[in-house]
């Protein structure tokens, strides 16, 4: 059988008619046109935006804004100097070994050594950020610190 594209319909109930409105009272749509009776959007031209409430203080401007969120903040896992002493004297300190030793969780982590407590071991320690105190204290120990990017 072949078929032809003038054959074709559209399943049944897929399809219906559009509605049409102010069309008289015959057409079920007549009178308000399915509008209600007054108020703003039973005008021609309504349009209300989002938020609006009436003309009372909408929600959005009831409650307090606090505080700011800036979306390209970089997050840093902050670990101090005294806690690499767990490390064997002349090792290699970086995230992987960070991670098996429980101080640093996820993925896509960057981490910054800070200067608290007292380092007794030469490390070479690879971080993305290192304060003032915690490269002078790991190169004071015989370390070297190394920048990851």
């Amino acid at each position: 059988m072949i078929i032809k594209i003038e054959d074709l319909s559209p399943a049944k109930g897929a399809s219906r008619k559009r509605k049409r409105v102010g069309c008289g009272s015959s057409s079920g749509h007549g009178g308000t046109s399915g509008r209600g009776h007054k108020g703003q959007k039973s005008r021609s031209g309504a349009k209300i935006r989002v938020g609006f409430e009436g003309g009372q203080m909408p929600l959005y401007r009831r409650l307090p804004s606090k505080g700011f969120k800036p979306r390209n903040k970089v997050i840093f896992t902050v670990i101090n100097v005294g806690d690499l002493n767990v490390f064997s004297d002349g090792g290699v300190v970086d995230i992987e070994a960070l991670k098996e030793m429980g101080k640093v969780k996820g993925r896509n982590i960057r981490v910054k050594i800070l200067g608290g407590g007292e380092i007794e071991r030469s490390l070479t320690v690879k971080a993305h950020s290192f304060s003032n105190k915690a490269k002078e204290k790991i190169e004071k120990a015989g370390g070297k610190v190394e920048y990851i990017k």
